[in-house]
C-alpha cells in the first residue's frame, strides 16, 4: 500500500492562508492527485485535484474554493501542494491527499472513490 504523508495543517484566523504539502512515492503512477476535505458530521469532498502534465498540469477545483485554493505539483520532489488562501471558518475541515494511478473519466475527478491512495489527513482550523 503506497504511503501519502501529508504536512502543513493548523490554525488560522478567518483571511489567513496555508499551504499544505502531500509527499507521493515517486514509484506510485500519478494520473489524479488531488485534496479533499471532510468536515465533522459531513461527507469527503473533492477540493482540488491536477493531472501532472506539462504546462504545469491541468487543475481542477471545487467551485466553493475557485480563486482561493491553488492546487500544484513538483515533479523533482514527488510533491503536490494546496495554497490557500481568504481562509474562511467554512474551509475547518481534516484534508486528505489522495492519488488515483489509472485513466479515468475526468467526470469523476472528485468521486472519492475513484482514488486508489490516500493519506492520514492534516487538520485545518479557520477561527473567525
Amino acid at each position: 500500500q503506497e504511503q501519502l504523508v501529508e504536512s502543513g495543517g493548523g490554525s488560522v484566523q478567518a483571511g489567513g492562508s496555508l499551504i499544505l504539502s502531500c509527499a507521493v512515492p515517486e514509484r506510485t503512477y500519478k494520473y489524479w492527485m488531488g485534496w479533499f476535505r471532510q468536515a465533522p458530521g459531513k461527507e469527503r469532498e473533492g477540493v482540488a485535484v491536477i493531472r501532472p502534465g506539462g504546462g504545469g498540469g491541468t487543475t481542477y477545483y471545487d467551485d466553493s474554493v475557485k480563486g482561493r485554493f491553488t492546487i500544484s505539483q513538483d515533479n523533482a520532489k514527488n510533491t503536490v501542494y494546496l495554497q490557500m488562501s481568504s481562509l474562511k471558518p467554512e474551509d475547518t475541515a481534516m484534508y486528505y491527499c489522495a492519488v488515483r494511478d489509472s485513466y479515468y473519466n475526468v467526470a469523476g475527478v472528485f468521486d472519492r472513490q475513484r482514488y486508489n491512495y490516500w493519506g492520514q489527513g492534516t487538520q485545518v482550523t479557520v477561527s473567525s
